[in-house]
């Protein structure tokens, strides 16, 4: 098919990122996109961390974000000052999410509604051809509304870092796969630097939920509701693997957390508990005539106390299709993610032992299951990078065969 280059919008919040400014500018115009490119970049901070002490030291490198940016005189460059005395966040009302919302808003208000944004940190890799790579995926599927870009952390050579960010990130692909394996609408992972929509979409869902923390989750869970998210691209996104609380969750606080030990918030759930998801998944037609019990029942009753949400579901639906529909945007990305905690809180599970069991039920003759088998006593905090490694790059393998799969293509599984 022939491609049209539509102006791209590059989204960007930045807080605490001097240092990674040059290498991203320099990214930016090593692009080989031969369609217009603008830069939104939105450098931020709270007001009152003028008078903190312990935050005066951001507030001077948001200073020299400002100055550096400003000095290279480009116009595909607009800033919008959300640090400078005077002019930063008031009250609660801050953080990445308010950040990406104030960029993506200045966007909407004069792109055209087929240009297309690309959300990014200041702190992410991208190849010369990620742009154009992003902008083709979404004219070869104009039914799409997102693409959830794949990504990849390189490692650092600091083994805390790379320990932290290995855990994480083999987290982050055991729920990807398993919402992949069970038919999830959801099956996809937000990250805010690897983001892409066409402005059109970006306004029909009122634009980006501003939230201190988590806003990609939320936008992208809005946007799979109103439509298909891509999660394929043949270009990655390379976030950084970084110690960092700039946010309140997300990478740089998992690694935080799980540096000292405490990874109780991103456990390797038992692959049965998705299991009972899909069984759920599964009785919705059944459920659109008759009352029937799903496995997530106590969990639903539970979460939704004043309502048959069945009931409910079915005198506003109207056909068959549009209850499935409905039963999916009910027990929608963040349900499934409190019933998986909400099992989690009722059970003491191993995390080694659930991942063997996953790869020993899903993945038999995988050549990573027979490595940590041969461990005495395989545990995350104890085994070497070199195999931890080695497991996240067999997820990575698994991943990317879902994310190829199209399978997502398809209305809801």
């Amino acid at each position: 098919m022939s491609y049209s280059y539509p102006d791209v919008y590059i989204a960007i919040p930045v807080l605490n990122e001097f240092n990674n400014l040059p290498a991203l500018i320099e990214s930016i115009k090593n692009q080989d996109y031969k369609g217009r490119v603008m830069v939104y970049i939105c450098v931020n901070q709270p007001e009152s961390w003028w008078k903190d002490k312990e935050k005066i030291a951001v507030c001077n490198d948001n200073k020299r974000s400002l100055e550096f940016l400003s000095n290279l005189h480009t116009p595909c460059i607009t800033l919008i000052d959300k640090s400078s005395a005077g002019k930063g966040w008031i009250g609660r009302k801050h953080g990445v999410g308010y950040a990406r919302r104030e960029v993506m808003e200045a966007i909407a208000k004069v792109a055209d509604d087929d240009s297309i944004i690309i959300s990014l940190d200041a702190d992410t890799g991208f190849n010369p051809s990620y742009f154009d790579t992003v902008v083709k995926n979404l004219q070869k599927h104009p039914q799409a509304v997102a693409l959830a870009v794949p990504y990849y952390h390189r490692l650092t050579g600091d083994e805390k870092a790379d320990r932290a960010i290995l855990r994480y990130e083999i987290y982050m692909r055991y729920y990807a796969i398993n919402l992949f394996r069970i038919g999830s609408p959801y099956a996809f992972t937000a990250l805010g630097s690897a983001i892409a929509l066409r402005v059109k979409d970006y306004k029909s869902i009122g634009g980006i939920t501003p939230k201190m923390s988590g806003e990609d989750f939320y936008f992208l869970q809005k946007l799979r509701k109103k439509g298909l998210i891509l999660t394929w691209n043949l270009e990655k996104v390379y976030p950084a693997a970084r110690f960092s609380d700039r946010v309140y969750f997300g990478t740089g606080p998992a690694m935080l957390k799980g540096a000292a030990g405490d990874w109780s918030s991103y456990p390797i759930y038992r692959h049965v508990w998705f299991d009972e998801i899909m069984a759920t998944y599964q009785l919705f037609t059944g459920l659109f005539t008759t009352q029937i019990k799903t496995p997530m029942d106590d969990f639903l009753e539970m979460t939704f106390p004043e309502e048959d949400i069945w009931e409910k579901l079915r005198s506003n639906a109207g056909s068959l299709k549009n209850f499935v529909r409905a039963c999916h945007q009910k027990i929608d990305g963040l349900r499934v993610l409190q019933y998986l905690k909400w099992k989690q809180r009722q059970a003491s599970e191993n995390d080694e032992k659930n991942l063997v069991s996953f790869l020993e039920t899903f993945f038999p003759d995988a050549d990573i299951l027979r490595t940590i088998q041969s461990e005495a006593d395989f545990s995350f905090s104890k085994a070497d990078i070199g195999l931890l490694n080695e497991i996240r790059d067999y997820l990575v393998l698994v991943e990317n065969e879902y994310q190829k799969g199209m399978k997502y293509l398809s209305e809801y599984q």
